[in-house]
């Protein structure tokens, strides 16, 4: 159990409201100032996938009651409650439709549940959208109306903000960028396809790409030390780790990712046209040592008027992020 706390104001003198994040290890609530984004108090703990979906249900309530019930004695001082999950909701009716982590969230009426249970107006949407929404309202995001956002992590998913509103689509699947096809005949995704930016440039991917590098290496690699001698045991954070210290093996993974995203991101940029481009997860943590040969493979797919006019950029919130989104659903009154 984590808690920690931003702020010595007291709850009742600020806009506030409560805003959950169900992921698939890890449960947050907070207590989070709608307007400007500060979080007073916050609680995490782990979860596991083997108390399905009505264990993390409970684990989520004992949490916002045993870490942040002195903070919410006052409902009134509440505008209500902001919810991010990590898997694909419906929005009009409230219904988580299912995690990829933990069984039981099938078509489950999550907003119901929780309004019934904490008595206060419930906004859902899933990770990726909700921490769009909290770049574009108080990170990164801030003072532009068209902004396209990439979680990069282990999976890569993502969403729009048009015209400074959440664009969802037709089907509600707006964002899937993850699942653009980038290499015809690529590595082979979770979804089916092949080549998908997920199966190329996810943290597991990465992985996977270094240790095919190794499998055809002449000579020892730096990486391989840092995983104890087991190519299993590498991740990407590795990967980067290695790329730093002057691994040219690991260097040239870093290349090839950065080369998928940027391709990526320049198919999607003529498309929406955004003035931004928001990198943020895991991956994104590596910070310039990813976003610089990711803005060079940019400018050299991107459409020539707009190579030099979008900025990519790295997310303010890399660890509260499904905090401040819920907190900005809530915002929004969405």
């Amino acid at each position: 159990m984590e808690t920690g706390s931003s702020s010595l104001s007291t709850p009742g003198a600020q806009p506030l409201c409560l805003a959950l994040d169900f992921g698939g290890t890890k449960l947050a609530a907070g207590l989070v100032n709608w307007q400007t984004g500060g979080i007073l108090r916050q609680a995490r703990c782990a979860t596991s996938s083997q108390v399905g979906a009505h264990g993390q249900i409970a684990d989520m309530l004992s949490l916002v009651r045993d870490q942040l019930r002195p903070s919410l004695q006052e409902k009134n001082s509440l505008r209500g409650v902001g919810v991010s999950f990590g898997g694909p909701v419906d929005v009009e009716q409230g219904l988580v439709l299912l995690s990829h982590h933990v069984t039981g969230w099938e078509n489950l009426p999550l907003v119901a549940r929780l309004q019934q249970e904490i008595g206060l107006p419930v906004y859902m949407e899933n990770d990726a959208n909700a921490i769009c929404l909290g770049e574009y309202r108080y990170g990164a995001g801030k003072g532009v109306q068209d902004l396209v956002y990439l979680t990069v992590s282990t999976g890569i998913g993502g969403g729009v903000v048009l015209g400074g509103q959440l664009w969802r689509g037709s089907h509600g699947m707006a964002g899937e960028i993850g699942h653009m096809v980038v290499r015809p005949n690529g590595a082979p995704c979770t979804c089916g396809n092949r080549g998908c930016l997920e199966a190329l440039a996810a943290g597991p991917a990465i992985a996977r790409r270094a240790h095919e590098a190794l499998a055809q290496a002449a000579k020892p690699s730096p990486l391989l030390q840092l995983a104890g001698g087991d190519p299993a045991a590498i991740t990407a954070e590795m990967v980067f780790r290695a790329a730093r210290g002057g691994d040219p093996l690991a260097a040239q993974v870093v290349e090839q990712v950065a080369e998928d995203l940027g391709l990526a991101i320049a198919m999607l940029c003529s498309v929406v046209d955004p003035a931004r481009v928001i990198l943020g997860g895991g991956v994104a943590k590596a910070g310039e040592q990813l976003l610089q040969p990711v803005r060079r493979a940019f400018a050299r797919y991107a459409f020539p008027m707009l190579a030099d006019r979008v900025s990519i950029v790295q997310a303010a919130a890399l660890d509260e992020g499904g905090l401040l989104g819920a907190a900005a659903l809530v915002a929004n009154g969405t």
